[in-house]
């Protein structure tokens, strides 16, 4: 499968000549009773274009808060939140909507794939409530399933597919759109090791053509996979380092 490559090689440099993301002293303060609890306690992260980062840390740590809010699911309690020159921070509803929809590319441990629709329609449902066209839907759709390595599964749907190959088909969907980055949230937790392997690997790829790639994981090996791992703790940076 062309799109696949072994990214545990430190020849693929990642590129900060364009920050695609940039947080500054981000906070996000939930109150609960009596008392506050700092999810996210003064932030300082950039991403750059191309970045291949990890985000590790034990239950309450912050790491999906922070995943929320990168993903523009969230809005932080104070601080700056910028993506590619936008201050999201500052964003109604609905800019943070069409933010969602044009930046930010989605991959789920679940899949969240619709079951009665094949391979070609579950891809193409981004470009739907985007309004484009039909056929431009079709084809930018197949284009994405080539992509991942899934040319020959276009009319199949989820339950014809094995559980890495429907994995694919989400992160097609996720890519539909032609965003900046793609956010994934366990992307490997359904899968063993040989389909996880191959996950990864076409993230890698999808990092060196041109994506940022952020995501969750609680798995070392997982991790060894991207150039970056960040760690947090208590809602703080622990850790932040390039491999």
């Amino acid at each position: 499968m062309a799109v696949l490559s072994n990214n545990n090689n430190n020849n693929s440099a990642v590129k900060q000549n364009h920050l695609v993301i940039t947080m500054q002293s981000l906070c996000k303060f939930y109150e609960m009773g009596d008392q506050v609890v700092r999810a996210l306690d003064s932030i300082n992260l950039d991403f750059g274009l191309n970045d291949y980062t990890a985000i590790m840390g034990p239950s309450g740590s912050g790491k999906s808060t922070l995943m929320n809010i990168i993903g523009c699911l969230d809005t932080p309690t104070s601080g700056i939140y910028e993506l590619n020159g936008q201050n999201v921070a500052e964003m109604d509803d609905d800019e943070l909507a069409r933010i969602r929809n044009k930046e930010i590319g989605f991959v789920f441990q679940t899949f969240n794939l619709l079951p009665r629709l094949n391979c070609l329609r579950n891809v193409e449902l981004p470009l739907i409530y985007a309004g484009v066209a039909p056929e431009e839907r079709e084809e930018r759709a197949a284009a994405a399933l080539v992509k991942v390595g899934l040319g020959d599964r276009i009319t199949h749907k989820p339950s014809e597919l094995s559980g890495g190959q429907i994995q694919r088909v989400a992160i097609a969907r996720a890519l539909i759109n032609r965003p900046s980055i793609i956010l994934a949230d366990e992307p490997t937790g359904n899968l063993d090791t040989a389909t996880s392997r191959e996950i990864m690997n076409i993230f890698g790829a999808l990092s060196e053509a041109g994506n940022t790639i952020i995501l969750i994981t609680h798995e070392e090996d997982i991790a060894s996979y991207t150039h970056r791992v960040i760690r947090l703790r208590d809602g703080k940076i622990e850790s932040d380092t390039t491999q």
